[in-house]
C-alpha cells in the first residue's frame, strides 16, 4: 500500500498541490484525472519519488516495485527492438548467470557426502525452481505476445531501435514495464502514441493485470474500461471516488447538488441566527443569551462549496464555404520512402459535406495521404486533384510543438491573420481561455494543452470548406476535446480527422477509413460500427480460411470436376464476354461523369448533386455486373 500524506507542492506563489493525501491499495486501478496543468503528472512524479513534495511524506513497502511511464523517456540506441525488450528481465538473466556458475562448481566436485556440495545442490535447485516461476522457458514467447500487442510485427523484432520514432520507442518503454509485471504500475498518458487497436489490446492487458495501477489519461472509454477509482486532482485539492469516470462523473455531480443544498440550508439557518442574535442585543436584557448564541455560532462547523475549474475554450469553425461536389479525388496513389511502400496504389474520394475518419496502426499512411492531400508531400505515383473552390484547413500532428517558442501569443497570432481580422485577435485568444496580461506571454512558458488550444485558435483566422486535423487532441484534456467535437458537430464543411481516440471519434463522422496493409479499407459508419465491423471480419477470415482447406481437401478426394454441355459453356462464355465489356463501359462512364464534375462551371451548378447521384448508381451497376462475371468465371473454372 502506498500512503502519500498532507503532500504540498507550491512553485513560487501559486499552490499546485494543497497538503492533501491519497492512499493507494492492492489491486487499486486508479484514474488520475484533472484539467491540464492541475498537477496529475507532479503527483504521479511524487508517487514514483522522481521529484520530492514541497512538504509531507509518502510513504512505500520496503519489498514493493514500481514502474514509471512518463513522457520524457531516452532509450538507450544501439540494440534491437527485442534486445531492448529484454533487458526487462536483467534480475532473471542475473539468476541464469549464477545457475551457470553453481553448475560449474557442481561439475568440478567430488565431495559428494560433504555438507557444502549439499548446499551447492540446494542452492542449485532453489535457483532452478526461481527461474521455473519466473518462466524462464517462455520469457521469449511473452516478449513477442507483449511486442505484438503494442503494434510490432515480427519483421520489426531484429530492426534497430534508432530506426523507430519517439513514439514506437515509447511503446518498447511500455512493453518493458507490463514484462516486469511491477507491484505498482504508473503511466502518464499512455495512449498517446498507440493507434486503436494497440488501445484495445492494452484496455484488455491492464484490466487482467493484478496488481495495482494508476494511470493519467484523457481517453475517457480507456478510463472507463481499465479503471475502478477515479482521483480527480482540481484547484490544489484531490477528491476521491471508488468508480470509473463515467460513473465518477453522475457521483460528483450528485455531490456537488447535495453540497450545494445543505450550503444553502445552512445559510439561511446562519441568517436566522444572526437576526435573532442582532435583536437580542438590543436589549439590555437579552444581552447575555446573544452571546451565547453568537459563541455557539462560531463554534458551527461551516460548510465550504469546493471551488470548480469551469473555465472551458468557447470554439466555432467560421462557415465553410462553397466548394465543387467532389472535394478530393485521389486515384491509383502510391508512396515509397526508399525500400519502404506505405500506399499501394490506393483511391479515396470525399464529397462536399463528408465526414472521413482515417483510423489504423501507426505507420500505416494516415499522416502520409494527409500531407499528400495538402501538398506537402508528394505521391510516388498515382494523381490527386482538390476539387473547385477548395480551401483546406490544416491541423498538423505536431501543430503545436511547431510554434515559435521565442514570440508572444499575440504575435503568433498576427502572423498569420488577414488584415481584417487583425481587431478580433484578442476576442478570439480569450475565447481560447487567454485573457488580459496572458496574450503578451512567450510560447515557451505554455503547457502542451496550452500549446494545443493557440494552435486551434491560429485555424480560426481563415475560412475553409474541408478541415483537415491530424491527431487534434493530443495533450488537451477531457473539456477542452468534448468543446473540441462539439464545434466540429457545428461544423458545416467536408472534414478528415485522424485519430485513435475513440470517445471523440464515436458519433464525429459517418464513414471510417482504415489503413492496413498498404491499402485503404472503406466502412459506412462512425468508429464504433469500424470496430464491431472489423472484428466480424477477422472472424470471417478465420472461417473463410477453415473453409477453404476443407474444400480443398474434400474436392482431392470427393467432388468431381463439373462437367458442361456445349450450349451451357457457349452460353457462360457469352455472359463472361459481355459482363466485361459492360464492366470497361461502366467504368469509362463514370470516369467521364468524375471530369464532369471538375469542371468548375459544373461544380457549382445544380446539375453537380444529380451527377453525384448518376455515379453511385453506376457503380452499384458495377458491382453487380463484377458479381455476374465472377461466378460464370468460377462455373467455367470448375469446368477445366
Amino acid at each position: 500500500m502506498i500512503t502519500a500524506s498532507n503532500i504540498l507542492v507550491k512553485y513560487g506563489d501559486r499552490t499546485l498541490l494543497n497538503e492533501v493525501n491519497l492512499v493507494v491499495n492492492v489491486k487499486d486501478k486508479i484514474g488520475l484525472v484533472g484539467r491540464n496543468g492541475a498537477g496529475k503528472s507532479t503527483m504521479l512524479k511524487i508517487l514514483s519519488s522522481t521529484i520530492s513534495p514541497t512538504s509531507g511524506k509518502v510513504a512505500l513497502p520496503s519489498n514493493a516495485t514500481m514502474s514509471y511511464l512518463h513522457q520524457d523517456i531516452n532509450i538507450p540506441l544501439g540494440k534491437t527492438i527485442m534486445e531492448e525488450a529484454l533487458t526487462a528481465f536483467e534480475r532473471f538473466h542475473k539468476m541464469e548467470a549464477e545457475l551457470a556458475e553453481l553448475d560449474k562448481q557442481i561439475q568440478t566436485r567430488t565431495d559428494y557426502e560433504s555438507d557444502s556440495y549439499m548446499d551447492l545442490i540446494q542452492a542449485f535447485t532453489d535457483l532452478t525452481d526461481q527461474i521455473q516461476v519466473m518462466g524462464g522457458d517462455s520469457i521469449e514467447a511473452e516478449t513477442e505476445k507483449i511486442l505484438k500487442g503494442l503494434g510490432f510485427k515480427q519483421k520489426d523484432f531484429n530492426r534497430q531501435i534508432g530506426e523507430f520514432s519517439g513514439g514506437w520507442q515509447m511503446r518498447v518503454e511500455l512493453a518493458k514495464m507490463l514484462l516486469v509485471k511491477p507491484d505498482y504500475l504508473l503511466l502518464d498518458e499512455p495512449t498517446n502514441h498507440l493507434d486503436i487497436e494497440s488501445i484495445v489490446w492494452l484496455e484488455k492487458f491492464l484490466k487482467n493485470y493484478h496488481k495495482s495501477v494508476i494511470v493519467i489519461s484523457h481517453d475517457k472509454q480507456f478510463l472507463d474500461n481499465v479503471t475502478n477509482r477515479t482521483v480527480e486532482i482540481s484547484m490544489g485539492n484531490v477528491y476521491d471516488y471508488k468508480a470509473p469516470y463515467t460513473q465518477y462523473l453522475a457521483l460528483r455531480l450528485d455531490r456537488r447538488e447535495k453540497m450545494q443544498s445543505a450550503y444553502e440550508n445552512q445559510q439561511k439557518v446562519i441568517a436566522q441566527k444572526e437576526r435573532t442574535i442582532n435583536r437580542f442585543m438590543a436589549k439590555a436584557n437579552k444581552t447575555k443569551m446573544a452571546q451565547s448564541m453568537k459563541k455557539q455560532l462560531d463554534k458551527m462547523d461551516k460548510i465550504e462549496l469546493d471551488v470548480e475549474d469551469t473555465s472551458a475554450m468557447n470554439l466555432r469553425f467560421p462557415p465553410a464555404s462553397r466548394s465543387g461536389q467532389i472535394v478530393v479525388d485521389a486515384l491509383a496513389v502510391s508512396k515509397t520512402y526508399k525500400d519502404l511502400q506505405v500506399l499501394r496504389s490506393v483511391d479515396f474520394r470525399i464529397e462536399r459535406g463528408e465526414r472521413v475518419a482515417f483510423v489504423g496502426q501507426n505507420g500505416q499512411g494516415k499522416t502520409t495521404l494527409a500531407k499528400m492531400l495538402i501538398n506537402d508531400i508528394t505521391a510516388s505515383a498515382g494523381d490527386i486533384k482538390l476539387g473547385h473552390n477548395v480551401e483546406v484547413g490544416y491541423y498538423a500532428q505536431n501543430q503545436s510543438e511547431s510554434l515559435d517558442s521565442s514570440i508572444t501569443l499575440l504575435e503568433t497570432m498576427e502572423m498569420g491573420c488577414p488584415p481584417e481580422k487583425r481587431t478580433q485577435l484578442r476576442n478570439i485568444l480569450g475565447a481560447f481561455m487567454f485573457s488580459g496580461e496572458d496574450v503578451d506571454k512567450k510560447v515557451s512558458v505554455l503547457s502542451g494543452g496550452e500549446r494545443a488550444r493557440l494552435a486551434l485558435a491560429c485555424m480560426l483566422l481563415r475560412s475553409f470548406n474541408l478541415l483537415l486535423l491530424d491527431e487534434p487532441t493530443n495533450h488537451l484534456d477531457i473539456q477542452s476535446k468534448e468543446v473540441l467535437k462539439k464545434a466540429l458537430m457545428a461544423y458545416d464543411g467536408a472534414m478528415i480527422v485522424v485519430s485513435h481516440d475513440r470517445d471523440f471519434l464515436k458519433g464525429l463522422t459517418d464513414k471510417t477509413v482504415e489503413f492496413r496493409d498498404g491499402k485503404l479499407h472503406d466502412y459506412l459508419g462512425d468508429v464504433e460500427f469500424f470496430l464491431e465491423k472489423r472484428d466480424l471480419d477477422n472472424m470471417r477470415d478465420v472461417e473463410k480460411t477453415t473453409k477453404t482447406k476443407k474444400i480443398q481437401e474434400v474436392e482431392k478426394t470427393i467432388l468431381p470436376k463439373i462437367e458442361l454441355s456445349y450450349d451451357e459453356r457457349k452460353k457462360l462464355v457469352r455472359t463472361v464476354s459481355n459482363s466485361e465489356k459492360k464492366i470497361e463501359r461502366i467504368e469509362s462512364d463514370i470516369k467521364k461523369l468524375n471530369e464532369r464534375l471538375f469542371d468548375p462551371a459544373v461544380a457549382m451548378s445544380e446539375e453537380a448533386a444529380s451527377i453525384g447521384k448518376d455515379i453511385k448508381l453506376k457503380e452499384t451497376e458495377l458491382v453487380r455486373v463484377m458479381e455476374e462475371w465472377e461466378k460464370a468465371q468460377e462455373i467455367l473454372d470448375q469446368a477445366d
